[in-house]
């Protein structure tokens, strides 16, 4: 027998060694990944990494995120990797498509929905923030939070009608005329106090208060999560303590938890019959009436505070933008105004069902500016996506499980060759023009603002509601607003929700 014990091998070899068995792992592990996903289809153009583990690409990413070029970024890899086909692959430490196919999008958000999902990763990653909420969670944890929260949102209430008259006379009364405003920073305070009156039954009164601590940690948390969703598998690199977000998630959490106190704090009876009275009844009320899970009952405000706030403060803003660039399109608008509702009467619901060009202002800047304009499913099982693989872009692509798929409805709804074409005289797709809604509508899935499926966008109406409603008492008071930002354009900034990455300044007269 030969000993080996007393065997001593140079730090050198060993480094050597190991480095030549990983790199054989690797190669091995790659082969054997590669005959799995040609059992199931074809590959997608892949986007060439020159660094391991894709830190070139995660350097690339969050540079362009820094300069608000996330846009320019996924369009110039589509033309430089996959010209004409809108699907490419890459890697941040793993395999991730990136789609803005119609078909692809289809398919991840209803034709095969149970094939991809959130995914453990995602729900642990957003898990400090959001919980397990709605927007985090899948297979039966998914739909049992979809399931409380859906009954509050698909019926018309006079209460919200109230709520949005209260906190958009707030709104008005600090504009003023002649004023310059910052409209984002209006929209948010605004939307955040409508949301949290909805939802808790008392305003943060952000429009008296701008410097609420709440709102900060909100948007600071927002920020972070931001930057870890973006990087996947390197996301343990975002310095979280340093930029302050589990303090971030704490002041949001001790807000929130005082509301979940006074809701528990009566019987389910008492609650029950809170229920049938529509003065005073919150969401809270009503989740509070099913659960008393203190956790479940957090996770769930918090999403939805999410989606209340930032999708429609955003909206409206992009909107305004819009309206102080082209004073026709803001005199044709308050015309319809006068005429459906007049100059001082509250609009009701069937007032802003019946005003089109109203409806085709809202739906031109969701065309251009969907809420979300970048999300992430995950494969949850060994399956394929409609198209993009093969040379000629048009095979399914093999997708192994526990593959990320980033999609962009902001790149989709943006691809010309979706649209009729200029010569039939069909305004330019970049330009805002809602008149071409008059007589044209969308393909199908290539107009997707509130995405689609199952997990379709339970608060679309309510959001819709919200904003037009804003919109009919702004411009019953205001006959036009100027834009003040001396032709800087607005850009685009991409948190979770689609912004403007510049203050948009603007006069109401």
């Amino acid at each position: 027998m030969v000993a080996l014990t007393n065997v001593n091998i140079p730090t050198p070899f060993l480094i050597l060694g190991a480095v030549v068995v990983f790199i054989g792992y690797r190669t091995a592990l790659g082969l054997y990944n590669d005959a799995r996903i040609r059992k199931l289809g074809a590959r997608a153009p892949i986007r060439t990494s020159y660094l391991p583990f894709g830190f070139d690409l995660a350097y690339e990413v969050i540079s362009h995120a820094l300069r608000d070029e996330m846009y320019e970024l996924w369009v110039g890899m589509y033309k430089k990797w996959s010209p004409g086909h809108f699907t490419i692959e890459a890697g941040v430490g793993q395999r991730v498509i990136l789609t803005s196919e119609p078909e692809n999008i289809k398919a991840i958000l209803a034709t095969q929905f149970k094939d991809y999902g959130k995914g453990e990763d995602f729900r642990r990653d957003w898990h400090t923030f959001l919980g397990n909420g709605i927007f985090t969670t899948d297979g039966e944890l998914w739909h049992n939070s979809r399931q409380l929260i859906r009954p509050q949102f698909v019926k018309d209430r006079l209460s919200d009608i109230e709520i949005f008259e209260e906190h958009v006379q707030v709104l008005m009364s600090k504009i003023g005329r002649g004023q310059e405003v910052d409209t984002l920073d209006l929209m948010f305070r605004y939307t955040l106090d409508a949301a949290t009156h909805f939802l808790l039954g008392s305003s943060v009164d952000s429009l008296q208060n701008p410097q609420t601590s709440f709102a900060d940690a909100f948007g600071n948390a927002q920020r972070v999560q931001s930057m870890i969703a973006r990087v996947g598998n390197l996301n343990w690199m975002i310095p979280r303590n340093r930029m302050g977000f589990y303090k971030s998630i704490k002041t949001i959490n001790d807000f929130v938890d005082r509301f979940i106190e006074q809701a528990l704090a009566l019987s389910p009876k008492e609650l029950d019959a809170k229920t049938n009275h529509d003065q005073g009844y919150t969401f809270l009320h009503a989740i509070a009436g099913y659960t008393r899970d203190r956790k479940m009952l957090r996770d769930q405000l918090v999403s939805i505070l999410l989606a209340g706030r930032d999708t429609t403060a955003c909206t409206l803003t992009w909107v305004i933008y819009h309206l102080s660039m082209d004073p026709r399109i803001t005199a044709k608008l308050r015309q319809e105004i006068i005429n459906t509702v007049g100059v001082e009467a509250q609009p009701t619901y069937e007032h802003l069902k019946n005003m089109k060009y109203l409806g085709q202002i809202l739906n031109e800047t969701l065309r251009l500016y969907p809420v979300v304009p970048y999300n992430v499913r995950v494969a949850l099982t060994d399956t394929t996506l409609p198209v993009g693989g093969g040379k000629d872009g048009t095979q399914p692509i093999g997708i192994l499980k526990d593959t990320p798929i980033g999609y962009s409805t902001l790149v989709m709804q943006r691809r010309e060759d979706l649209y009729p074409p200029a010569s039939t005289g069909f305004p330019a797709v970049d330009k805002f023009v809602p008149e071409r809604w008059d007589n044209w509508h969308p393909k199908t899935w290539t107009y997707v603002p509130f995405n689609g499926g199952p997990r379709i966008c339970i608060g679309q109406q309510f959001a819709l509601t919200e904003m037009g409603y804003t919109l009919v008492r702004l411009f019953q008071r205001y006959e036009t607003v100027e834009n003040r930002m001396n032709g800087v354009l607005p850009g685009l900034h991409a948190d979770i929700v689609l912004q403007p990455a510049k203050e948009v300044k603007v006069v109401f007269h």
